[in-house]
């Protein structure tokens, strides 16, 4: 007999048929409500029958195809360093570094010198860690949870909650972090050991980091950010996340003004943005040199957003690809259909390009400028698929439960 880790998701897409557009479901007949209620009950309908687990490959999701058809997976887990897709595809997180196992969920001690056997303690250490949950918790951090470099924070058999406290993650100045299978809410502003490093209430701050990954979190309501990617910060992979329930979803970049994000890259792949949300799926800022700042938004699912879903300023320039865009059908309100919105730069200056989108119940997105070969190399695209993909690739976005199971070998 022997234990395997099975993995499953809670809530799937539905293999339905893709909905029409508004006007071309008016034409046809159907009901245009209909439409956004048959991609929404997709979703959120829970179904026995779907579950996806360890064991069934062929998803089309390059993440996870990579480690869960492996029902072993749990007793090599440093193999997930291996399956980051994008431009953190180089982050390794605590890979060949010692497994820390979190078995305290308080955070009452001096964050200057927590306790062993808190998450704390082991994100601040400054050896190579892979870090891992002895049980289901929920952590409150008093402070801002800063990580150092060469960590994996790895949820993975267990149901971890960080939430109501601190700004709960900041990355700042590191590199080679990866965050995965954790929810964040209700974050707020709290101070941090350093007034400098002082966060705004983001669920995640990636500031002046290197090679990070952030994977299958469950990510809401936070005061500011739900992941803010700022200040000189690139090779940042987000995927396969479920945000909701947010206003200001997601920034990547500082300001116009500040040049050091000149370099910055980061992949948006397989996540689902919604329902709930109203802007900043993501927004992206600063003028791009050399074609150096590049936004890949690649096969993501987004649901009846309120003002946009994908916005910037100062000439950003962005590839969407195989995503699908279904706007909340209000056919008086511009807010609530349009994908893109520009801010500041005219659309001249602008470099967005829609390729393989789904765009949806009348949204519309609107293109400028003309891809460069370095936005359209093949090695930045190789995993992206259209967007007819999208069910399958999203259908186990967001925290799985793993749980053992028992079997004969």
């Amino acid at each position: 007999m022997a234990f395997l880790m099975l993995c499953f998701t809670s809530f799937l897409h539905l293999p339905i048929a893709s909905p029409l557009p508004i006007d071309a479901a008016t034409a046809s007949g159907q009901d245009p409500e209909q439409v956004v209620q048959d991609v929404v009950r997709s979703v959120n309908m829970p179904s026995l029958h779907r579950r996806r687990m360890v064991g069934e490959c062929g998803s089309g999701n390059p993440v996870d195809d990579c480690w869960r058809c492996d029902p072993s997976w749990a007793d090599n887990r440093q193999r997930l360093a291996d399956c980051v897709v994008g431009f953190g595809r180089a982050a390794i997180g605590g890979k060949n570094g010692k497994t820390y196992v979190v078995t305290d969920p308080s955070d009452d001690a001096d964050p200057a010198s927590p306790a062993p056997g808190t998450l704390r303690y082991g994100v601040i250490q400054q050896e190579p860690l892979w870090i891992t949950f002895a049980r289901d918790m929920t952590i409150r951090p008093k402070q801002d949870l800063l990580v150092a470099s060469y960590k994996t924070v790895d949820g993975r058999g267990a149901g971890v909650v960080v939430r109501d406290g601190g700004a709960c993650f900041v990355l700042r100045n590191v590199s080679n972090v990866i965050i995965h299978g954790l929810t964040i809410r209700g974050c707020k502003p709290a101070p941090a050991l350093s007034p400098s490093a002082e966060s705004e209430g983001d669920g995640i701050t990636v500031f002046r980091a290197t090679n990070v990954w952030v994977d299958h979190c469950t990510l809401e309501a936070c005061v500011d950010g739900l992941i803010d990617v700022t200040d000189g910060s690139t090779n940042v992979t987000l995927s396969n996340n479920v945000l909701r329930n947010h206003n200001k979803t997601m920034l990547l970049g500082h300001s116009d003004d500040f040049t050091d994000d000149k370099n910055m890259k980061v992949t948006v792949a397989f996540n689902r943005f919604g329902p709930g949300l109203v802007q900043r799926m993501p927004r992206c800022m600063h003028d791009q040199e050399a074609m150096h700042f590049i936004f890949l938004i690649i096969n993501n699912d987004y649901i009846k957003w309120e003002m946009y879903a994908i916005g910037g300023s100062a000439s950003p320039t962005i590839l969407s690809h195989g995503n699908r865009f279904l706007a909340a059908g209000c056919l008086n309100c511009e807010n609530f259909l349009q994908v893109t919105k520009r801010e500041v730069a005219p659309k001249s200056e602008w470099t967005w390009i829609s390729e393989s989108d789904t765009i949806l119940n009348g949204a519309f997105f609107t293109s400028s400028g003309t891809p460069t070969p370095d936005v359209k190399a093949p090695s930045l695209l190789a995993f992206a698929k259209a967007a007819s993909f999208v069910p399958a690739i999203t259908a186990s976005v967001g925290v799985l439960s793993c749980k053992e199971a028992l079997v004969s070998r």
